[in-house]
């Protein structure tokens, strides 16, 4: 018994000394920042998030996020907050993987799965926008395309894909609904592809681009499209007359004034 007694402390001394000599890269070492964002970056973002609550886009819980300035391996969104109450203090940084590089207590939006994987697979897009857009829901859950009818949502003239949470098989998660994990955040960037709007089926959409201004401007007037359309389907007297592809082409070599919306909405939004 003593033998076994003097065996048992040995093991238990080298396993001591072996934790207490591990390498700290042997536990998850902590994300490094992309670098500190310029003030006026943080308060764009966050204007963003108050211009689209404005417009009726997003709702509670709708939410925005950027590629980092300095690092296209991170992106800045904010913590889980109404829209119309977030500020530059509550943008959290993220890894493409969202995982928060230093979330200092704050909670995070639990989709934020749909934003990183974007980011990876789509170099051009700088912007992502998740919104509960009312106006498009039934297009994602019937077989009537969304379709321009509107120079100003001219850019649908490529598609829009409907995704469904259902496709990724298996997951637990996807009967809820939501994009709560990477796996159903990278079947959502596949059926995007190289579009400007998907529809997420009895959800809402998701808007990229290279930029807010006009990523915002997209993510308006789909929604504006969105209700025009059903208008023009509702009045009847034959087909709806589409914007083309030709047209659409034509008008995304030449959009006009972007900043002069954002300004405006930025304006309105701020009380400024």
């Amino acid at each position: 018994m003593r033998r076994i007694s003097m065996v048992a402390t040995v093991t238990l001394a080298l396993v001591v000394a072996l934790s207490a000599n591990r390498s700290p890269a042997a536990a998850q070492a902590p994300l490094t920042s992309g670098g500190p964002v310029d003030r006026a970056v943080l308060e764009d973002l966050a204007a963003a998030y108050r211009i689209l609550a404005a417009e009726g886009v997003i709702d509670a819980y709708g939410h925005v996020s950027i590629r980092h300035p300095g690092n296209p391996n991170r992106y800045l969104m904010s913590r889980s907050l109404g829209p119309e109450l977030v500020t530059a203090d509550d943008i959290m940084e993220y890894d493409l993987d969202s995982t928060p590089v230093d979330p200092k207590g704050r909670l995070s939006v639990q989709e934020r799965f749909i934003h990183g994987p974007i980011f990876k697979a789509r170099k051009d897009v700088n912007v992502v926008i998740h919104s509960h857009a009312p106006a498009v829901i039934p297009f994602s859950i019937t077989n009537v395309p969304l379709r321009p009818v509107y120079h100003m949502a001219s850019f649908l003239w490529q598609g829009v894909p409907v995704w469904d949470t259902r496709s990724v098989k298996g997951d637990p998660d996807a009967p809820a609904l939501l994009v709560r994990n990477n796996a159903m955040g990278d079947s959502l960037a596949k059926a995007l592809g190289d579009k400007p709007v998907a529809l997420i089926r009895g959800h809402g959409n998701v808007v990229v681009g290279p930029n807010l201004p006009l990523t915002v401007r997209y993510a308006i007037y789909t929604e504006e499209n969105a209700r025009m359309q059903m208008a023009a389907m509702q009045m009847g007297g034959g087909q709806v007359n589409y914007i083309t592809a030709e047209e659409g082409l034509a008008r995304d070599k030449a959009p006009g004034d972007v900043q002069r919306g954002w300004e405006l909405w930025k304006r309105k939004a701020m009380g400024k």
